[in-house]
């Protein structure tokens, strides 16, 4: 699925290799005209699999939480609060956004086959936050890939100027890790190292490296608890218990994760800034059965239906708890539909009018957080996909064995409905889907199905059901953008306002590092920047003679209303041109841009780390030189008008046609900017497609795959034999 800035940001942005990813700048803290303090801390702490009925405050009898059910008694207790999706990757990646799982960038979890990422054009509460100036950090799981630094997906790049934890959503399965990610680097750890505690650690580090600046924080703590295995140091408090010693492990992990709680909140009141900070407490989906977990022993979902997997209540309906003394009144409860991701607006509020893009699916909620709960927008209806291919037993039985089903679910006033598809197809007609309805204010565990009673019901929640999906959901641009021609010498900066207000004077600068110089040949200020519109700044560059490494330039913009930007963008020299024929894979690359994982080299791209691909083949005919991608992939080599043909067999390879046929990709080859040669579609059955191109006087060259039928989870491509003859 598209982001809304493609993945081909013109030949200008491929010839550098630059990710033109937008990030912000830190305005100093503003105080109130009153002089009271100015827009408030925020921590927001995910937990990984935790039930509704886990936290003692939501009813949960044989698990100790006193902590969490303490800020529960002290502040505000959701009983409608959702997660987006009812397993871990789709559910984070639509929080972060602020979309639900029919527009978000990130729609499955690695095991349906594959999984999007997050790229350069989703903005995360993160980026929105920053750019009113606060300082943030991310402590814990982020759970989608590539499991690579520098790259449009890491959370450095969305938006999180301090990361340490976990990119891979599989590596975030290991509690005693050899290495955790520390910033955009892999750092290993020491030997018997129980990572949520030195996460845990580095959470309480960030609030004191912070409590005293000028700047409010944002601390984003998602630790891995109490997701499967069950392995903990110390589950001595519950050793007594006469359960297996999975439960007991189990239920040490959410009694750690409330401690964890306690810890944090501890230290915003000894650094005396409790009252000036907001906690948010939830989970990512319904509780797990894994690893020897049984959920009904503790009952973790309460009365609610189904578990971790399911669109069931109990699948999705997940605990939501917001403490913040003298903004929140003690012991209150909300009964409005609150999905996770009305995170990111409602965050935009509470920071004082932080720059929430206007093209999200989430509504602010910072009314009811404020005490006027009347005032806080209501959905019109909430919408949850499901394409699983993970498989646990409780799930499946709730599902009537259709787990492995595409499924959608949608509530709309007192109306629940969960529909699946006869397989992984969403697109067959209506009436092949099975379709149930559950009236919830009598009959919250989802027990009795009224579909046959009500098929007018029926019929407007399908009509909305199909209308919430889109195969590509396009965004509008928002933030800065920069993206630098090594070849033209020139960078050219995009602001864009991507929020429902204007924003005024506008101003793009560029710092320069000793020895350069730039001009700008367009406008670099503009004294109002309508919503919807942008400022695009060309600035022509005169770099020293002796660069010859990338250089990172960082362009800024502001506005006068406290909102900064910058767009951290290396300018990298090209590489020699070919002096001889020569396979691709043997030159150095201007740039490479990959769906998933790296861009193998002689191997097929199937999983995710450089080198461990399988060797390229087709037909059983393996090719010894080649390139292995993921769409959507780009990879672009310096011809420097120096080639003659460009040769080539993409396709789906052997090894991507044995895990599905599922596939279905598009390949395209450019010359600066130009097409010179594109392909039908190419499916494991179709077999490859054999090119041959003239790229004579081609300066650069770029060889482009992109998905073919909306569903990017197969989608490995290779380029067998590519080889590029050169002018004699």
């Amino acid at each position: 699925m598209s982001s809304r800035r493609h993945f081909l940001a013109g030949s200008a942005a491929a010839a550098v290799g630059l990710a033109a990813l937008p990030q912000v700048i830190r305005p100093a803290r503003a105080a109130a005209a009153d002089g009271a303090e100015g827009p408030p801390n925020i921590v927001v702490i995910l937990a990984d699999d935790l039930g509704y009925g886990d936290l003692g405050a939501y009813g949960q009898k044989l698990i100790s939480t006193p902590r969490i059910d303490q800020l529960a008694a002290e502040g505000l207790r959701f009983t409608d609060a959702y997660s987006a999706a009812a397993v871990c990757a789709p559910s984070r990646a639509a929080l972060l956004t602020g979309l639900h799982t029919g527009h978000a960038a990130v729609r499955a979890n690695p095991s349906s086959g594959g999984q999007g990422s997050l790229g350069a054009g989703d903005t995360t509460f993160a980026e929105v936050l920053r750019a009113r100036g606060y300082r943030t950090g991310l402590f814990g799981k982020w759970g989608f890939g590539p499991e690579l630094g520098d790259q449009p997906s890491h959370p450095i790049a969305r938006g999180f100027e301090e990361f340490y934890g976990y990119i891979d959503h599989s590596h975030a399965h290991q509690y005693y890790p050899a290495y955790l990610w520390n910033g955009n680097a892999k750092e290993n750890v020491p030997t018997g190292t129980f990572a949520p505690d030195a996460i845990a650690a580095r959470a309480l580090d960030f609030i004191d490296d912070h409590a005293a600046g000028t700047a409010p924080f944002l601390l984003f703590l998602t630790p891995n608890l109490p997701h499967a295995p069950s392995e903990i140091p110390d589950a001595s408090a519950y050793a007594s218990q006469s359960w297996t010693q999975a439960n007991k492990s189990h239920a040490a992990q959410i009694s750690l994760l409330d401690a964890q709680v306690g810890a944090i909140v501890d230290r915003l009141k000894e650094k005396g800034i409790d009252e000036r900070t907001v906690v948010l407490v939830a989970s990512d989906n319904g509780p797990h059965e894994e690893g020897g977990v049984n959920p009904d022993l503790f009952d973790a979902n309460g009365p609610l239906r189904g578990y971790k997997r399911n669109l069931y209540e109990g699948g999705v309906r997940v605990p939501l708890v917001a403490w913040s003394p003298g903004r929140i009144a003690p012991g209150t409860t909300s009964a409005r539909p609150t999905p996770l991701y009305d995170l990111l607006p409602t965050l935009a509020d509470l920071a004082g009018g932080a720059p929430a893009p206007s093209d999200i699916d989430g509504l602010s909620a910072a009314s009811v957080l404020n005490g006027s709960p009347a005032l806080a927008p209501v959905h019109n209806h909430l919408y949850w996909y499901r394409d699983e291919q993970g498989v646990t037993s409780r799930a499946n039985t709730q599902d009537g064995g259709r787990a492995k089903q595409v499924a959608e679910a949608i509530r709309k006033d007192k109306w629940k409905a969960v529909r699946f598809a006869p397989a992984r197809d969403r697109t067959v007609a209506d009436s092949e889907w099975d379709f149930e309805l559950y009236d919830l204010t009598v009959d919250l565990g989802e027990k009795n199905d009224v579909a046959a009673k009500n098929p007018s019901v029926v019929s407007s929640l399908t009509t909305l059901l199909r209308s919430s999906w889109a195969n590509t959901y396009v965004r509008r641009p928002w933030g800065l953008t920069a993206v630098v021609d090594a070849v033209a010498s020139t960078l050219v900066t995009t602001v864009s306002n991507g929020t429902t207000r204007a924003w005024p004077d506008v101003r793009v600068t560029l710092p320069l590092p000793t020895g350069w110089t730039a001009t700008a040949t367009t406008a670099a200020t503009t004294a109002s920047l309508a919503a919807g519109a942008s400022l695009q700044t060309t600035w022509k560059l005169t770099p020293p003679s002796t660069v010859s490494a990338p250089v990172l330039l960082v362009p800024q913009a502001t506005t006068s209303s406290s909102l900064g930007f910058t767009a951290p963008t290396r300018y990298t020299p090209l590489p020699a041109p070919p002096t001889q024929d020569s396979y691709l894979s043997d030159l150095p690359w201007v740039s490479a841009a990959n769906g998933w994982g790296p861009v193998e080299i002689d191997r097929s791209n199937g999983r995710q780390a450089a080198g461990d691909g399988t060797p390229i083949a087709f037909g059983g005919v393996t090719y010894a030189k080649g390139l292995g991608v993921h769409a959507p992939s780009e990879i672009v080599y310096h011809l420097g008008g120096r080639g003659n043909r460009f040769t080539a067999l993409v396709g789906i390879d052997d090894f991507s046609k044995k895990q599905s046929a599922s596939g279905a990709t598009r390949a395209t080859v450019r010359g600066d900017g130009r097409v010179l040669a594109t392909t039908g579609i190419l499916t494991g059955a179709s077999g490859p497609a054999a090119l041959d191109v003239d790229v004579r006087g081609i300066r650069l060259l770029h060889l482009v795959v992109e998905d073919a039928n909306a569903n990017s989870a197969f989608d490995h491509t290779s380029w067998a034999a590519a080889r590029v003859t050169v002018v004699l």
